[in-house]
């Protein structure tokens, strides 16, 4: 922390710099303003401690010229008894307190400490909100995370080239927007950026999604439509949840990637294809070839460049970031503030649901709240479950065992019965997107007038 000592006084300056320097502050001292301006405009300081009487330059006026050098310096005045009504102005101008002759050590350190800490808290704020309005803008990513900062250097290496990448994280912790960052700052940015999530659609319908198909080709197609592939042509395709593939389209996959060419389902004509393909699952695909759940070849070209999308729980200092960019999203344009009580909750909470689970749940406060202010008192009263008391849908009543089938089936219906049939809330819980959870609904035909298999 560096710093300037004003004061007019020299055995008082040298006394106050050497318990600064002991105490482990990096000083600079001089003996009138003038000298402390000049130091201000060759070097940054954290602090300005200055007598409020010196020669040829009052306190008030060197409080407002040292703010014209460098606005967010915090200033701290050393007064006599008999100036404190000048040293009270002050703070009505803009410093940040005052000492009076004589004062205890530990006064001196405590001034100071609160000084600076206002002042990390003020830039702090700042840069949050700068990032909050680019946010709100561009509608991109936002965090100052150490975890987040490796992330954003590591797509700004790998988007201005055409490799294939494989974006890996947990549900939730926001790999498309990792995939749209991508072809954002990439050269093929002006093109399309399309996204399929192979788990959501059905396996027979997946070919003709991303291939397209001709008319006549199967019911239903009654006239040709492109496939996901030609539709990025020029751009970028993103496959989300890839794991989900099956074998015979991960044959079909490897084969588009390796000859750069498509066909469509019902047609023999190949189509040349011109497009960067990005990955992306919450599974470990390792285990998955291990397993030889997925082919091995298909992995390589698809890992040629690893990102790893980190946790909320590992970026902890984005959770405010976050919460006021999603309070602002759902707010409907009213000003609402979080208390620090509730800000400390959300920070201790692990996120199993990770960035979507936090934006699901401001969206419910910033909708159900009863003031402009969210407290403790806002959070639903489910707020920290992060599993279901289920008993094992893996043994039936009579103590026979079920089929994957019936205990995937079961534990959805549980999971859907405890959250009052809430398709979101029941997703949350279930770990697994909405759009997932909605999809096995209609494949087990579950309807919200079934209570049980």
């Amino acid at each position: 922390m560096k710093i300037l000592l004003a004061d007019d006084d020299a055995a008082l300056r040298k006394i106050i710099e050497f318990k600064l320097r002991h105490r482990g502050y990096e000083v600079t001292a001089v003996g009138d303003g003038e000298a402390a301006l000049g130091a201000l405009r060759e070097s940054r300081f954290d602090l300005l401690l200055s007598d409020m009487r010196m020669p040829r330059m009052s306190g008030l006026e060197l409080l407002a010229q040292a703010r014209g050098i460098q606005a967010d310096i915090e200033v701290v005045f050393i007064t006599a008894y008999a100036a404190v009504s000048q040293a009270v102005e002050a703070v009505k101008l803009g410093a940040f307190d005052y000492l009076t002759k004589p004062f205890e050590d530990d006064q001196l350190f405590v001034a100071i400490e609160k000084a600076v800490k206002f002042r990390r808290l003020e830039n702090e704020n700042t840069m949050l909100k700068e990032q909050l309005a680019r946010s709100a803008k561009n509608k991109r990513m936002v965090g100052i995370a150490p975890a987040f900062k490796r992330l954003l250097e590591l797509i700004e290496k790998v988007a201005p080239t055409d490799a294939t990448v494989l974006i890996t994280g947990e549900s939730g912790t926001g790999k498309e927007l990792v995939a749209r960052a991508i072809h954002r700052q990439s050269s093929r940015a002006d093109g399309e950026f399309v996204a399929v999530n192979c788990a959501a659609i059905p396996r027979e319908l997946l070919e003709s999604e991303l291939f397209g198909h001709v008319r006549g080709a199967f019911t239903g197609a009654v006239k040709d439509k492109k496939g996901k592939f030609e539709q990025a042509d020029g751009g970028t395709l993103m496959l989300d949840e890839v794991s989900e593939l099956t074998t015979e389209m991960q044959v079909k996959l490897l084969r588009a990637i390796q000859e750069r060419v498509v066909e469509s389902v019902g047609s023999e004509q190949r189509t040349e294809i011109d497009v960067r393909l990005l990955a992306a699952t919450n599974v470990n695909l390792r285990e998955r070839v291990a397993s030889g759940r997925f082919r091995e070849d298909l992995f390589y070209r698809l890992n040629v460049i690893p990102i790893q999308v980190p946790p909320l729980r590992e970026r902890p200092e984005d959770i405010p970031l976050l919460v006021k960019t999603f309070v602002s999203k759902f707010a409907s344009g009213a000003d609402v503030s979080v208390s620090a009580d509730l800000m400390r909750l959300l920070r201790q909470h692990s996120w199993p649901g990770n960035i979507r689970e936090l934006e699901n749940l401001m969206e419910r406060m910033a909708i159900l709240r009863n003031s402009d202010q969210l407290t403790p008192d806002d959070l639903p009263s489910d707020f920290g479950v992060v599993s279901l008391n289920v008993q094992s849908p893996f043994v039936t009543e009579s103590g026979n065992h079920v089929t994957f089938y019936e205990a995937e089936k079961q534990l959805i219906v549980d999971a859907l019965e405890k959250t009052g049939w809430n398709r979101t809330r029941a997703a949350l819980y279930l770990h697994i997107p909405r759009h997932i959870l909605i999809y096995r609904m209609k494949k087990f035909g579950i309807r919200p007038d079934q209570s049980s298999i």
